[in-house]
């Protein structure tokens, strides 16, 4: 087996346990305090790391641009994307849902870079995009056209979340810096401007040992650990083929929380993941001339 994609398949098991982690560390924990130890653990993780591969010498050679640049990016698309993300989880109160929702960024991404990378916006990127908004209709609605205020805004709330990764993954995109020392300064940001939040509002609770071990957990491998080895697959294997794996990512996560939580997925919350998908995998299809 090739080590892209062991660490591919790694990276992938860590991500479909996003849903269930995130679950269970919010119906305990205010969704901020989360995030900023969430993202400590993984600032620390990435330091520790970049420390051992003598990344931190490339440091000496940013200027304070290209700080301020890591930061907004590490706002935009580690600290906005999970505020959001959790913020929607916890309305929806269906971790399967909101986490299929939110795979609705690799078609922000396409959107995003027709707009500012001037990518040619086609036929089939249209279709793919309207027949994932299908999908995430049916992922929220369940087949019933009343849905509540509730679902709306948790729904819309996945969607700002994927649109943020959309985003951040197009203006990552234009950048050239080291990805392990990029990586901890999103960490950090994140850290930092969650932790002025909590502070702000005052909502810091102590929590167990069970919590510590969720919120490590959370922080160093869903977080640091898959994020980066996810980066060396790509770039060490072949792109197509390691990315279209990812798509195992949220029906894998469907089985994870049928397991725990013993339900089966609601059939119209499978169907939507198809659909989205689908339009996934329609937009990267060239055209023949």
């Amino acid at each position: 087996m090739k080590k892209s994609y062991l660490y591919a398949g790694i990276a992938i098991f860590f991500w479909s346990t996003i849903a269930l982690v995130s679950d269970l560390l919010l119906k305990r924990m205010d969704s901020m305090q989360v995030l900023a130890v969430s993202a400590l653990f993984a600032f620390l993780f990435l330091l520790a790391l970049n420390a051992i591969k003598g990344n931190l010498q490339e440091l000496k050679k940013l200027k304070i641009k290209d700080y301020l640049i890591l930061f907004g990016l590490g706002s935009m698309g580690i600290f906005l994307y999970y505020f959001f993300l959790y913020y929607g989880m916890g309305l929806l109160q269906d971790p399967d849902k909101s986490f299929i929702i939110n795979y609705l960024w690799p078609l922000a991404t396409v959107l995003f870079a027709c707009i500012i990378l001037k990518e040619k916006f086609t036929f089939l990127k249209g279709a793919a995009i309207l027949l994932s908004f299908f999908g995430v209709v049916l992922t929220t609605s369940g087949g019933s056209l009343a849905m509540s205020s509730t679902q709306l805004v948790g729904a819309l709330f996945c969607v700002l979340a994927a649109t943020a990764y959309g985003l951040f993954s197009v203006l990552n995109k234009r950048c050239n810096y080291n990805n392990y020392i990029a990586m901890m300064f999103f960490y950090l940001a994140t850290f930092l401007i969650s932790g002025v939040f909590l502070l702000v509002q005052g909502n810091w609770r102590a929590f167990d040992p069970w919590q510590t071990l969720g919120l490590a957990y959370n922080g160093i491998c869903t977080y640091a650990i898959a994020y980066t080895l996810w980066a060396v697959a790509l770039a060490t294997g072949d792109t197509a083929k390691i990315s279209n794996l990812a798509y195992i990512t949220p029906f894998l996560s469907m089985v994870w929380t049928g397991l725990y939580y013993q339900k089966l997925p609601n059939l119209f919350s499978i169907l939507g993941l198809v659909c989205i998908v689908a339009g996934i995998l329609i937009q990267n299809i060239k055209k023949r001339m």
